[in-house]
This record gives C-alpha cells, structure tokens and sequence, in this order.
C-alpha cells in the first residue's frame, strides 16, 4: 500500500506542477489570441460603405458580437469582392467594432436590422465564418438571423468550423457536411444528426454549402462563383490571388487529415512556450485582405507570437475591397516589438506614407516586408517561410497543416527543427517535479532505521 501511495503521490506532484503551468499557459495563450477590443473607441464618422448596387446580388459576411475567426471572414470576402459582380458587406448583430481571432479588429458595415431595411429580403449568399460560442446571450442574435435567412433562394456558405454554427441553427440536419479535420469528432458526438464527410475539402447540397479547414474555404467559395458566374470567373479569382489548388474545386475529394504525434508542437506552443514574440502588424489603408490573413492566421494561430495592430492615425482605415479596420495602437504609442509586420507585395509604395512615419518614430522594431518577393505567390507562402525562420519547422509544418494548406512541396522551410523552449520548458518542470516529490517522499514515507 505503501509503494502505491508513494507512485500516487510523484503522480500527483508531475501532474499539478507540468499539467497546471501548461494549462495555465494554454489559456492564456487561447484568450490572447480570442482578445476582444478594448481601447478608446475612435470616431467612426470615417466609416466607408461599399456602393450598394441594386441590380447586383448581395452577399453578406458575417460577424459575432465576440470573435470571429479571421481567415474564414477576410477571405471570403475578398474573393467575391475581387469579381465585381456582388454586392459584399460585413453584417453584424450591431454597429460595434467587432474582433477577429488574432487581434485584428472590424468596423461591420451594415447591423442585421439595416440590411433587413436596406434589401428588404434576404442576401443571395450568407457567409459563415466560425463563430465561438462563448457567451449565449451574445451570440444568440446571430444563430437568430441565420435561422431567418434560411430561405431555399438563400445560399448559406460555412466557411472551416462555420459549419458548427451551420449546424447549431439545426439546418443541417439531415445533410452532410465538411469541417475542420480538428474539430469533426467532437462534432460527430454533438451533433449525431449531422452526416459528417471527412475526405471532401467541401460539400454542396442545395442551398447549403460547406469547407473543410480554412483554405478549403477558397475552394467552397470558388465553387459557389463557378455556379453562380461561370468557371472563368472563379479561375480568375483564383488566379488573382495565385491560388495553387484550384483543382479541389471541381474535384473535392482528398485524403483527410488526422492528429499526429509531430502535432504535440502545436499543443506545447500553446502551452509552454512563454516568451511570446510580439509583432505588430501595420494597417494601413488599401491593405490586401487575404495578405493581412496571412500574417494573422499564422504567426498568431501558432500560440508563439502576438500580433499587435498598429497605424498611423486612430480611425478607420479602409481596405483594398472596404473593409472599415481599427488598430488597437498608434505609431507613438505600440509597445516594443520583435519586428512589424507590413504585408502586401506593393506596400513600399502604398503604404509609403505610413512606412515613413513608422521610421520616425523611436520604436526600435526592424520592418519586414512580409510580400516584398513573393510576386506571383499565395499569401500564405512567405509568412509560413518566416514563421519557420522565426520559431522552427515543426511550428511551420504544422502551421500549413491547420490551415488545411496542401501546396507545400515547394516551401522552404528554415530554422531549428523544434522549439527549444517548448519541449525544453515541460521537461525541466518535470525535473523539478521529481525533486519536490522525492522531497516530499523522504518527509512523509522515508523510515530511518
């Protein structure tokens, strides 16, 4: 009994001390990355509203009142705006700044009751991005308009784990659907109803439409304008943003991905590695939104940097296709920071203005120009690449890996093999748990003769 108790005990110690400085590192990691607006809120009397075209369909892309995750609502969003041929505005439950995972923050054009009164009837096509449910009472308003706007003439497009919030409305009941290859378990338990496909990068059954991870979203919404514009149109959509997989879109099918052991670097990131890089991400106006998703959705979705927001004025500044962002700081006052981060492969000269009021300043953070010499290239090339040289190539294989990125053959991937601190950091608090619990062993069991 004795020898049981003692085990118990070194157990015990190893999971309090290992397991509760990574549990407490992992939230804290995950709220960072979840962190709503809290600054001065700005004059929003600059906010720009796209031109609404009455002959145009419409197509609303949704936010939450709490976070919304950034890839699933920047990109979508750009592509429809990039064919010219729909109306696209951000919707939200009201006019409040709202904020994507990462840190960025969004000034939604329209609330759910303006749209209602400005279209008098649905949008053509409801973006869904996903949507943490963290709060009921907050995010009720959103499953509420979705289940009102579920018309058959209605295209609802859930873009990644969307498909939770999709399916939370109970309208895809009966169907099958697509989703994160992270999260499709847990939502085979919770929603049983729901016929789950874990080998499509998308699903279409009617009016619903449904991606898997992330990137598989560029295919879902290229499929939806292909169906709605032609095939041309959606090819040069791809084409524009130098999409290497176009192929997913008229063959779906893929080999699923699954966890793995090389994937515990993503879980120690989170967990361990306590020195986070803090990197500021400069908005400035005219900003590419598939290229600010990709310094947001790699660099902070890592668990090893926090992205900080960062312009030259506090107000908003609008975007290549309108959006309305606001950073969370100003030139004269951001914080010190290990590199700022300016996206864009012409942002030298159009954000000339911004760049060379940055360098006034006495913040000591060396620029990089993340598109600089990535002409041709999908955004999300480069940041993976730095991300490699800045942390390891574990973190950037799995980076791609959650993005649901399949055209890495051709990445270079530089730097350590793994994070030092992350493995490192667990490994001696288990060393010190040993201690404290052999210290523990003599005191309460150890017998002297």
């Amino acid at each position: 009994m004795k020898v049981v108790l003692r085990i118990l005990m070194y157990v015990l110690v190893l999971i309090i001390i290992v397991g509760g400085a990574g549990a407490v590192g992992f939230t804290h990691t995950t709220n960072a990355g979840m962190s709503l607006y809290n600054k001065n809120t700005p004059a929003l009397d600059h906010v720009k509203i796209p031109t609404y075209d009455a002959d145009k369909p419409t197509v609303a892309v949704l936010l939450a009142n709490e976070v919304t995750e950034v890839f699933d609502f920047l990109v979508p969003y750009e592509m429809f705006a990039l064919t010219g041929a729909y109306n696209v505005f951000s919707v939200a439950p009201d006019h409040k700044i709202k904020s994507l995972t990462g840190g960025l923050d969004v000034v939604p054009h329209y609330s759910f009751a303006d749209m209602d009164l400005m279209l008098g009837k649905s949008p053509d096509i409801i973006v869904i991005p996903f949507m943490p449910i963290l709060d009921e009472k907050k995010y009720a308003p959103v499953r509420e308009w979705v289940r009102n706007h579920s018309s058959d003439k209605t295209i609802l497009l859930s873009i990644c784990n969307g498909a939770e919030n999709l399916a939370d409305t109970g309208l895809l009941n009966g169907k099958m659907a697509a989703t994160h290859w992270g999260d499709i378990n847990r939502l085979i338990k919770n929603y049983p109803e729901i016929q789950w496909v874990k080998d499509q990068r998308y699903v279409s059954q009617g009016n619903i439409v449904s991606s898997a991870g992330l990137t598989s979203g560029i295919d879902a919404t290229l499929h939806v304008i292909s169906q709605q514009l032609g095939e041309a149109a959606a090819k040069k959509v791809a084409s524009e943003i130098n999409y290497p997989s176009y192929h997913y879109v008229t063959q779906p099918k893929m080999e699923p991905f699954t966890a793995g052991l090389s994937d515990i670097t993503y879980i120690l990131n989170q967990a361990y590695q306590w020195k986070k890089d803090k990197a500021g991400v400069l908005l400035y106006p005219g900003a590419d939104e598939l290229d600010l998703s990709a310094a947001f959705d790699t660099y902070a979705a890592s668990g090893t940097t926090t992205t900080l927001t960062v312009s030259r004025e506090n107000k908003p500044i609008v975007t290549k296709h309108g959006l309305n962002l606001v950073a969370r700081y100003q030139m004269e006052e951001a914080p010190a920071l290990s590199k700022m981060i300016i996206v864009g492969a012409q942002a030298e000269s159009v954000a000339a203005e911004d760049v060379h009021q940055w360098k006034k300043t006495s913040n000591s953070a060396n620029m990089l120009f993340l598109h600089r010499d990535a002409q041709g290239r999908f955004a999300m090339d480069p940041a993976i690449e730095d991300l490699s040289k800045q942390e390891d190539v574990l973190t950037a294989k799995f980076a791609a890996k959650r993005l649901e990125y399949r055209a890495t053959d051709h990445l270079k991937l530089e730097g350590n093999p793994f994070s030092m601190e992350s493995f490192a950091v667990p490994i001696i608090l288990g060393m010190l748990s040993l201690l404290i619990g052999f210290f523990i062993d003599r005191r309460l069991f150890h017998r002297r003769g």
